[in-house]
This record gives structure tokens, sequence and C-alpha cells, in this order.
């Protein structure tokens, strides 16, 4: 093993003059839980799709847990479970019996244990309840985690999301969230491609950013959002508050923005500001976080 669940080099994708992937080096650490940004038709699907090996890269290599793909297929795909573009299940069969069918056409499995394995999968997803429910009768949340428990239905290293809180209400994505939070605390490591930002900020380690097929920027969430941070105060004196502020270490910049400041931070806590514009005799009305993961995409994004 590399340390690395997915290692790309160079991965390219083109269709006819399109070129929807170019050159995407991944470096996916075990264990961890890998968020994949990027608008719609950011080439995601198109290189979680040649991950897997269900489409021909154009140029460059993959490593799958450590092995070459695509001839470490046989060896590594039964230790990778997959959610690619939405579930797809007979709709007239009962949520157990969808996944009785996909567990029997697994010939690397042992049928014998089949019954324990698709129990357990259901119940880790919150469904063992409606295991005897239509699957036409399933809301679209509860199709979404059929299919991670199909993707579950034995012990996976490696679990690929893509779009998984798609259409979902609300509760629904939250629901999600923690499945994909309990299937990485059970030691697998999660890749989960969304354009949600926020979600991908409540809960993935890692992430990459891709834009119009390019790879833009990677590394730890906290890293991507930055040390760095603005903070909006709104005062009762914005001139005597900006002098106060000027005195503060952790405080890189401060702009005006009626009626208060935006202060760019570089460590350091909020409460310093606050605290110190108190002691001064300045009345603080509003204290406001600006920096978040949507704000670096937006960044990098838009300095591409």
């Amino acid at each position: 093993m590399t340390g690395l669940a997915v290692a790309t080099t160079g991965l390219s994708k083109r269709f006819g003059h399109q070129l929807a992937v170019d050159s995407l080096d991944l470096a996916v650490p075990q264990g961890s839980v890998y968020g994949f940004l990027g608008p719609n038709g950011s080439g995601k699907t198109t290189t979680i799709r040649m991950i897997l090996g269900l489409v021909a890269p154009t140029a460059g290599t993959v490593e799958l847990l450590g092995r070459p793909m695509p001839l470490g297929a046989p060896h590594v795909l039964p230790r990778v479970g997959a959610l690619v573009e939405g579930p797809a299940f007979h709709p007239y069969l009962t949520g157990r019996d969808n996944l009785v069918r996909l567990d029997a056409a697994d010939r690397t499995v042992d049928p014998r244990t089949a019954s324990a394995r698709i129990d357990e999968a259901l119940d880790r997803v919150g469904l063992l309840a409606a295991a005897r429910k239509r699957y036409r009768a399933y809301s679209l949340g509860m199709r979404q985690r059929l299919a991670i428990a199909s993707a579950l239905l034995r012990a996976r290293d490696l679990l690929v999301l893509d779009e998984p809180t798609n259409g979902l209400d609300p509760g629904e994505m939250r629901e999600v969230r923690q499945l994909v939070r309990r299937v990485a605390e059970a030691g697998s490591t999660v890749l989960f491609s969304s354009h949600v930002l926020a979600e991908v900020e409540q809960i993935c380690t890692h992430a990459v950013v891709m834009d119009k097929g390019k790879f833009v920027a990677s590394g730890s969430v906290v890293d991507l959002i930055g040390a760095a941070g603005t903070v909006y105060l709104e005062v009762d004196d914005v001139a005597l508050a900006r002098g106060v502020l000027e005195g503060i270490p952790s405080v890189r910049s401060i702009e005006d923005e009626a009626p208060g400041l935006a202060v760019m931070m570089e460590g350091g806590r909020r409460s310093d500001l606050v605290a110190a514009l108190v002691a001064a005799g300045i009345a603080v009305e509003t204290v406001t976080a600006r920096r978040r993961l949507e704000d670096a995409f937006l960044g990098l994004v838009e300095g591409v």
C-alpha cells in the first residue's frame, strides 16, 4: 500500500474535441473523507468513472488502493463500494429484495452469509424497519440510503459517492452526512463528490477543487479555508474601533464596510477583537465570521 486510497497522475479524458479532464493529479489519503469539489460540468463524474475503470482515460495513470488500474480491477474493486450518478433499483421489489438480487450477482462473496450481510447493510443506513417496503414507495432520501447500503454489502476499504445528496431535502441530507461519518469512523476511506460546499465543509477532512476539467487546489479542508479569515464588526464608533484594532497583532488588514469594519485576521480569536473594543468603551453590535469554504472556493476558481 502507498498510503493513498486513490492516486492519479496526468489523468486526462477527451470526448472528441472536448477535453473533459485535463492532466489531473489526485492524492486521496487512506482514512480520509475526501471532498471532490467543483461546479456541475467540472469533470468530477468523468474522473470518478475513470478511477473505477468504467471509462478508459485518454492519458495518465490511476492507482486504486495501491494497485494500478485497470489491471488491478479484479483484486481491488471488491474492496470498493460506489454510487455513481444515482441509484437504480427495481421499483416493484422491496428494498431488501433489491439487495438480495445485487448480492447474488457478486461471485466474490459467500452466499451463506447473504442474509446477515444484507440486514447489517440495511441497519447501517437506517432502513431495516423499511426493508419490506417496495422501492417505489421509498422517499428520495430512502432511495439514496438504499443505494449506499448496496455499496456496503461487504466490507469496503473505499466508498465512492458521486453527488449522494442531489435532490434531497435538508433532513435527508443530514441523514446521508451522518451515514458518511459512521462509515468513515468504521475505517473506510470516503471519496465524496459534491458541488454543495457547505456540505463538504461539514464532513470532509480533505478536498480537491476542480473547475472546467482542471485541477485548482487540494489539501486539508482547514488548509484550503486558510488560517486567515474575515470578521465583520458592527460598532458604534468606526474611527475609534479602527485605531484599537490596528494595535492587535493578529489583525492583517481593516476595510470600511458601513456601518462597521471588515477585519482580516490571521490566527488569534474573534473574542480578542471584541474584548479590546469593549475595553475601549466601544459598543459592538454584530460579530460575523466571513471566511468559509465557499469563500475559499470562489477565490480559487475565480483566480484560475
